[in-house]
């Protein structure tokens, strides 16, 4: 178990969601795992180890200048179930919401689109469902990444599933980059500064116009083996 230091009150939680297994691990759902491990490559945190029923990882980047102290955390829970893992370490490390940042992917922004947002609610996002509601707070920083509207005939369960097509591909990895690098900026200059950025006009404050983001929900490893790494 990690151990909290004199430095706690200057602490920065990110959590990347997703659902652990090779099975999903270039899914259009865990975007918010890749920002997190592209994080982590960044600033040389390592693999990480497994605390609060999730992947994490404790990183000491010099940012503006300044030493940081940010926790990476990738709950292994399934998305769903993201909320225990993320309160625990929140919780843990006893980070003042400013102090959070949830990362996650969003089927109402175009593909690589970035938005920040200070609070609010879920939109239909399960796993961010589950995340506020075990924090006990909608007021939770957040930035959501497009991955693009469900075809016409597929369902948002299934298409969220879904690897991106070798044309989408470029877009991602850059789309990956930019939120790794706004991520360092919002360590930095706060949420407000990074809204200002990254944000365009016209972007809606709802998160999904299709169906809710979501795991299968009956797949007995969700249940009966939630954890595995």
């Amino acid at each position: 178990m990690p151990q909290p230091d004199s430095d706690i009150a200057a602490t920065k939680c990110v959590v990347g969601l997703g659902n652990p297994g090779r099975e999903y691990r270039r899914s259009r759902h865990n975007v918010g795992f890749m920002v997190v491990e592209a994080l982590a490559e960044r600033w040389g945190a390592g693999r990480g180890r497994r605390a609060f029923d999730g992947r994490l990882r404790e990183a000491r980047p010099t940012i503006g200048g300044a030493p940081r102290r940010v926790m990476l955390l990738q709950p292994q829970t399934y998305m769903n179930r993201s909320g225990s893992a993320a309160s625990a370490m929140v919780r843990f490390y006893k980070a003042d919401p400013p102090d959070v940042l949830l990362v996650l992917d969003d089927m109402a922004l175009p593909l690589g689109r970035l938005r920040f947002r200070t609070g609010g609610s879920s939109g239909g996002h399960r796993g961010l469902a589950d995340v506020l509601a075990a924090l006990g707070s909608e007021q939770v920083p957040r930035l959501r990444i497009g991955i693009g509207v469900a075809p016409p005939g597929v369902d948002g369960t299934e298409y969220v599933l879904t690897a991106f097509a070798a044309d989408e591909r470029e877009t991602m990895d850059q789309a990956v980059r930019q939120a790794a690098a706004a991520v360092e900026e919002w360590i930095t200059l706060g949420i407000t500064s990074v809204m200002d950025k990254y944000n365009r006009k016209g972007d809606s404050d709802t998160a999904l116009t299709g169906p809710p983001a979501d795991e299968p929900a009956d797949r007995p490893e969700n249940v009966e083996n939630g954890t595995r790494a």
